[in-house]
Formats: structure tokens, C-alpha cells, sequence
């Protein structure tokens, strides 16, 4: 498998042993970055100096608590300082004036100024998406009190180089899937995600792991995962992704997840693929009839409308939560331990489908990758990409037929989970004439409804209505070609 992986990626595959050493866990660092670096430093056998590692890490990815020093150096000892870190550029309509902001950093787009020059250098770059990573150069604009009106000192921009230095190609990516099996693709993609296939006793165990990356592939995905503690929910939610959020729970306000009408900035799901609530348990709501009345306009819809302001994404709702191994039972009620909110038929039936954590082995040494696998940083970057592609939700609904009158809700999850399970598991099909139905009902559709399924059955508990005639899940039968 290592050999065929090489061949059919090349450059898009790197070396990665996460059970020889903490060495990479003590940086801190994304899965998505340290494979970055990684391929960076590594040579053909896999092999790279730590040091050279460490000095690179401590030289460009500073810490939080850095950022102090890093100012000092800025402004009071005139230095120019790289970093990388991601960067989110804003055009001030009324002023003309071209700011960022470092999110990781705290920076907001009132301490900084892009010049006219350096932004016709760098503009195309810095408008591919609401945020990009790069090596970012840092420089100071001095204050000018004489000046009418007065010219604040700013934190400038002077310099961009872009974190891949690549162009991630969709096509290629798709047709070299069909050089492997579905079981060697299952191990491909595990590797990817930085897990060891070997470790999991068998293909039901991989495919429920798998299952997390489902709103990585698929607009406005919301799913909700109940499982017990060690299962590695907030690693792949945090780290693989640079396009996904992970948010703790505690306090979540409008402002932060919507639109903060003081600062006129937009919240989490603004411009992330997925917003991943974990210890959703533990979650408070700062005014929680708000919050039920925009959450579920947004779950169903994709947009929100605060103070005015016209919000839309395509992000998806990920609700992740402990719950105690008593309640783990999807024929009675497993929501009596979350908040109030998400006890509420109507939102509960906003969630297309349900993953039973419990099926996820606790993460142990055995699971951790060693061997040749796909950069996370470049598959992360193609099931972003995937999320455009609308030609599988053309062949899942060329393929699936529903029974007549079918609740409008359930035949939309089905098939949306079913979609992201194509791209996900076949990502080389074209047409409906590309996958073999069998293998379609086996990896996509059954596990599709069996997550709406669980669903179902806790709003038939929450809401005695979904129990009604016209509430019931429907059929789903895959159509028969000639």
C-alpha cells in the first residue's frame, strides 16, 4: 500500500510516525500544519532533523503568549517579523482603506493597514477566501501627529507567501481513487486523518470513524454525536481542517456564533466549512429564545437576519457531547442530558443525522499512523473543494427513489449524508453508471438512513407528532437501470 500510495500521489504524500515520539504534540501544532512542515523538512525516506524543526516552529509559528513581544519587536524596536498564521482582509467602503486582522493573535482590522503597493502585490492571494494561511510579514507605520488629519500608528503588512505552494487538482485527485479498493481507500483516508487502519478490528469500526468527516465534504451538513469520553471527537473536529472551526462550549452568544452588532463582524459560521460546538453538554446560552429562534432559521435555511444585517453560509452545525454509557441507547431518550435547547423537536429535526460515538474505538497507540500517508493538509483541502461539486447529489438522486408523500426533512438528510458519503468513499464517480448499486447501498445509503433513523426515533420521544402517519421515515429504494 505504501508503494501504490507514492506512486498514484507523489508530492501529496508524506511520512508520518505519530508512535515514536511526542515530539510533534509538544509543538502544539494542527495535523494540517504539521504536515506542512513536515514536508517541508522530511527527505525521500521519510527522515527529518528535529532541530532544524524546532527552530523553524519557534522562529515562524509563534505562540499566543508570544504576541507581546512580537509588537515590541514591530513597533518600539522597528524590526520586520514573519509568522505564519492565518489572515482575514476587509475593504473599508467608505475610506477605501484595505486592513487585516490575525485572528490567532487577537489583531483586530482597527490596529492594522494594508498600502496601495503592497496590496497589488499581494491581492489575488488574499482574496481567495474569508481566511488564508501564509507566511505573513509584519512592519510598522508610524504615527504622524503633524499630518491633517492626524495618521495613527499601525501594525502594516509588508510581505505574503502562501502556505501551499501547490495547486490541489480535484480531477487528479478523483481519478487516482480508482486505482484503489474500497477497503484500500478506507485505509487511505484513515491515514489521511492521521489514524492507523491496522488498529481497528474491522470495516464497521473504520467506516464509523470515518463518519466525522461527513460535514467536511457536504454543504450545511448538521449532525450531532453522542459518544463516551477518549474518542478522539475535539482531534479531528480541531485539527484536520484549517477550513472547519472547533468551538468549546461553555457561553455561546449571537455575536459569536452569528453576527456582533456592536464590533459589525461576522460570528463562527461565517466563512468556516463546519462549527463544531464540543462538550455541547456543558453549552449555556446567553439569551437562549434568540439563539432557538436564528439557530434553527439557520439550520434549515443557511441564512440569518440580525440588527439588519443579511448573513448566509454554508457551514455546517456539529453538536458533539459526552453522555453517560447508560444512556447510550438510540431506543430511548439520549437528550435528557443536554441543554434545553437541544430537547426541542423543531431544532432536533433540524439535524439530519445522528453518529453513535460508542461505535468509535478509544483512541489508543494502536490507532496512531505510522507509515506513508496523504498529507492532511492537501485532503483537507480537496473535501473543501468537493463541497462545490454538485454532480453526486446528481447521481444519489438519479439513484435513490423515496415512498410517495415522503416527510420532506428525512428524504433531504438521506440523501444529503448519502451525498457526502460518495464524495467521501467514491469520489471517481462521474454518473450513476460509475458505482455498482450494491456497493452504493452498502457505504452510502444504508448508513445514511440509519443516522436519520436515530434521529427519528428521539423526536418520536421528544414530540409524540412524529410518530403521526405523515411524520413516519420513509422508504428508500435504489432505482434499477437497464
Amino acid at each position: 500500500m505504501d508503494d501504490k500510495l507514492r506512486e498514484c500521489f507523489e508530492d501529496m504524500v508524506v511520512y508520518k510516525d505519530l508512535t515514536k515520539s511526542n515530539f510533534f504534540s509538544s509543538l502544539g501544532l494542527p495535523s494540517f500544519l504539521r504536515d506542512w512542515v513536515l514536508k517541508r523538512f522530511e527527505d525521500e525516506e521519510g527522515n527529518y532533523d528535529i532541530e532544524d524543526v524546532t527552530e523553524f516552529v519557534s522562529t515562524y509559528l509563534p505562540k499566543k503568549d508570544e504576541w507581546l513581544s512580537i509588537k515590541n519587536r514591530i513597533t518600539y524596536e522597528n524590526e520586520r517579523v514573519k509568522i505564519l498564521t492565518k489572515i482575514s482582509v476587509d475593504i473599508d467602503i467608505r475610506t477605501g482603506d484595505i486592513t487585516f486582522s490575525l485572528p490567532n493573535f487577537d489583531l483586530t482590522h482597527k490596529e492594522t493597514i494594508i498600502e496601495p503597493a503592497v496590496w497589488e502585490r499581494y491581492k489575488d492571494e488574499l482574496t481567495q477566501s474569508q481566511e488564508t494561511w501564509g507566511i505573513i510579514e509584519l512592519g510598522y507605520r508610524l504615527p504622524d501627529d503633524t499630518a491633517k488629519p492626524k495618521i495613527p500608528g499601525k501594525i502594516k503588512l509588508t510581505g505574503f507567501t502562501s502556505f501551499r505552494p501547490y495547486i490541489a487538482d480535484l480531477e487528479y485527485f478523483k481519478d487516482a481513487r480508482s486505482e484503489f479498493s474500497i477497503s484500500e481507500w478506507i485505509d487511505v483516508l484513515l491515514g489521511a486523518i492521521d489514524y492507523n487502519a491496522n488498529g481497528y478490528k474491522n470495516t464497521d469500526e473504520k467506516l464509523a470513524m470515518l463518519t466525522r468527516l461527513l460535514p467536511f465534504l457536504e454543504k450545511r451538513l448538521n449532525l450531532l454525536e453522542l459518544a463516551p469520553k477518549g474518542t478522539g471527537k475535539s482531534y479531528v473536529f480541531g485539527n484536520i481542517s484549517k477550513y472547519g472551526l472547533l468551538t468549546d462550549g461553555g457561553k455561546i452568544t449571537r455575536a459569536k456564533m452569528f453576527y456582533d452588532t456592536a464590533r459589525h463582524t461576522p460570528g463562527f459560521v461565517v466563512g468556516t466549512d463546519y462549527v463544531a460546538i464540543d462538550e455541547v453538554k456543558l453549552v449555556t446560552f446567553n439569551d437562549i429564545n434568540e439563539m432557538r429562534s436564528i439557530m434553527q432559521g439557520y439550520m434549515e435555511r443557511g441564512r440569518f437576519n440580525i440588527g439588519g444585517y443579511e448573513g448566509e453560509s454554508s457551514a455546517g452545525i456539529v453538536l458533539l457531547g459526552n453522555i453517560s454509557i447508560d444512556n447510550m441507547d438510540e431506543y430511548k431518550s439520549m437528550f435528557t442530558e443536554l441543554p434545553s435547547l437541544f430537547q426541542e423537536s423543531a431544532l432536533v429535526d433540524r439535524i439530519h443525522g445522528f453518529i453513535k460515538g460508542w461505535e468509535i474505538p478509544k483512541m489508543s497507540d494502536s490507532l496512531k499512523v505510522c507509515g506513508w500517508a496523504l498529507n492532511t493538509e492537501y485532503f483537507c483541502t480537496v473535501m473543501h473543494m468537493l463541497r462545490d461539486d454538485a454532480s453526486y447529489r446528481a447521481v444519489v438522486d438519479e439513484l435513490v427513489e423515496t415512498s410517495e408523500n415522503a416527510y420532506v426533512r428525512h428524504t433531504e438528510a438521506v440523501k444529503r449524508i448519502a451525498t457526502a458519503y460518495l464524495k467521501l468513499l467514491f469520489p471517481n464517480v462521474k454518473s450513476v453508471d460509475d458505482i455498482n448499486p450494491r456497493d452504493f447501498n452498502r457505504y452510502c445509503l444504508r448508513p445514511a438512513i440509519n443516522m436519520r433513523k436515530i434521529i427519528w426515533r428521539q423526536l418520536s420521544i421528544l414530540d409524540p407528532e412524529y410518530k403521526n402517519d405523515d411524520k413516519q421515515m420513509p422508504t428508500f429504494t435504489i432505482k434499477e437501470f437497464s
